[in-house]
């Protein structure tokens, strides 16, 4: 079984800056992710040329499950709100996380973890630093069915604000608790490599320790699978741990393989 999470940067080229909805086709389908986790998502934005990104990432794993979560209305870094339950896919421009999956999936949560007050100053297209309005953040769980290698999968994107991260990621594990283990959490949490298994309860650990970012030469990682297991089923063994440098992103994806066989 294998579990990748990656953060699209909308399918822009850092190289070229041109967003390409066969490029993002491509660069998913040579992942072959069982469950892929994906951040910065855009649906239905003119700067992405209107496409529903979550879908085609379905479309290029032949995957039949997969759910779009709006965390903004709106283009980050020009005008937007945030984003509410009832603001389904459609309403018009949004932004926010995916996940995709093969394997059935029994229901889906979607869990709010708050806004960071909070404006930095972060690199805009590799060009001057802009002081940057934090976005909503928010996890999105699914419950697969019965008989998976795992019981449950939960994506995220957590704030760039530095402890307020850790506020996040401590709510997201709080109300994934009680879900079907074992619980595997994939996504970009804004936390250097040690630090989420480090902040978080014993029962969690991490599943790789690989730089992820920048894309071309990673020194950091910002992208992270970690698990809880079952209370009567531990995860199955890692089998193999890689990142994936691909056309669009200034991140490498990171896929976790699983020995189920």
């Amino acid at each position: 079984m294998r579990l990748v999470t990656f953060n699209l940067l909308h399918g822009r080229s850092p190289d070229d800056g041109v967003v390409s909805a066969e490029r993002l086709h491509d660069a998913v389908a040579g992942l072959d992710a069982d469950v892929l986790a994906l951040q910065e998502v855009d649906h239905d934005q003119p700067r992405s040329a209107y496409v529903d990104q979550t879908a085609l990432a379905a479309r290029a794993l032949g995957a039949a499950h997969a759910r779009y979560l709006p965390a903004v209305v709106g283009t980050p870094g020009v005008a937007w709100r945030e984003a509410t339950p009832e603001d389904a896919p459609g309403v018009g421009p949004t932004y926010g996380i995916g996940l995709v999956s093969r394997l059935p999936v029994d229901r889906w949560l979607r869990i709010p973890l708050g806004t960071s007050p909070l404006s930095l100053p972060l690199l805009v297209d590799a060009r001057r630093p802009a002081l940057i309005r934090d976005e909503p953040r928010l996890g999105l769980a699914a419950v697969l069915a019965p008989g998976a290698p795992v019981g449950t999968v939960v994506a995220t994107h957590l704030s760039f604000a530095p402890g307020f991260n850790v506020a996040q990621l401590a709510r997201l594990v709080r109300a994934v608790r009680d879900l079907p283990g074992p619980v595997v959490l994939l996504g970009d949490l804004n936390m250097p490599g040690p630090v989420p298994a480090a902040v978080l309860p014993r029962c969690w650990r991490s599943l790789a320790r690989e730089a992820t970012f920048p894309a071309v030469v990673p020194r950091i990682q910002f992208d992270h699978a970690l698990v809880r297991d079952g209370a009567d089923r531990p995860l199955p063994a890692v089998a193999a741990v890689e990142t994936v440098l691909t056309p669009i992103s200034d991140h490498r994806a990171l896929v976790v393989d699983l020995r189920t066989g």
